[in-house]
């Protein structure tokens, strides 16, 4: 007679989820302004785009470039596939991630933001965002303890994803050194600085560094910055959230410029 085999945490294997394709290295990059700014990278792979009849009638008034094939869905199906927290529009593109620069490609460019350790993909996505819009040239993050290429962290990138450079690193300190070498100021932010951070602190190769909320800058990140700083606060309040810092520092380097 078998016997029930009894359950053992050590061998057991988490079923991949189904609603999204399971070790193929692609994903589904959702949302009308993200899907609008994936199809128009040409560098990406582009799979399958599903949307409604709505969303796509209003990806073509946009004047989006849909080269893929094109499978006609609804809101609840999208639901399905993507979960019911995903802010879809009526929209989702099947993509593969985007092939990343490296360090060494930023020799001629001028303005980046180094991330130490921020792990929510919503906070990355937003300094993504904020990042393209002041004309920076990319977003240093570390390959452990950062969140990987997301459908949300596409969504709070509103696009940006797909038109600035998200660079991953494997020792942020070498990589720091690295910037130095090529001739960046590293600027690292710190709320008990004793330099307050001034529209005056530009360079002409910026590299403004960020820590995660609560743990802040590592101490060898610290060290090796070139300078740190906080930003000056009248309210009660003394610190702010990472990607609102970032949008601050960034507004600091390019004013004036």
């Amino acid at each position: 007679m078998n016997q029930k085999k009894r359950f053992d945490p050590k061998t057991y294997k988490k079923r991949p989820n189904k609603r999204l394709p399971a070790d193929d290295g692609q994903l589904y990059i959702y949302g009308l302004h993200p899907v609008i700014a994936a199809l128009a990278n040409k560098q990406r792979f582009k799979h399958t785009l599903f949307a409604t009849p709505n969303a796509l009638a209003k990806l073509e008034a946009a004047g989006a470039d849909i080269c893929v094939k094109v499978k006609d869905v609804t809101p609840k199906k999208l639901d399905e596939m993507l979960g019911t927290d995903a802010v879809h529009q009526g929209v989702a593109l099947h993509v593969k991630p985007i092939e990343r620069d490296a360090l060494r490609d930023l020799h001629e460019k001028s303005l980046v933001v180094v991330l130490d350790q921020v792990t929510d993909p919503h906070n990355v996505g937003a300094i993504l965002r904020t990042a393209c819009a002041f004309g920076a040239d990319a977003v240093i993050t570390t390959m452990r303890f950062a969140p990987q290429e997301t459908g949300v962290l596409a969504k709070s990138a509103s696009g940006a994803l797909d038109y600035t450079s998200l660079i991953e690193v494997k020792n942020l300190g070498n990589a720091i050194e690295e910037l130095k070498n090529h001739g960046f100021t590293c600027l690292g932010f710190d709320s008990e600085a004793e330099t307050a951070l001034t529209a005056h602190m530009q360079s002409d190769k910026l590299a403004i560094v960020l820590g995660a909320e609560h743990k802040g800058l590592r101490q060898r990140t610290r060290e090796l910055c070139n300078q740190m700083v906080k930003l000056e606060m009248k309210g009660p309040i003394k610190s702010l959230n990472v990607s609102n810092a970032a949008a601050i520092a960034l507004f600091a380097a390019t004013s004036g410029t």
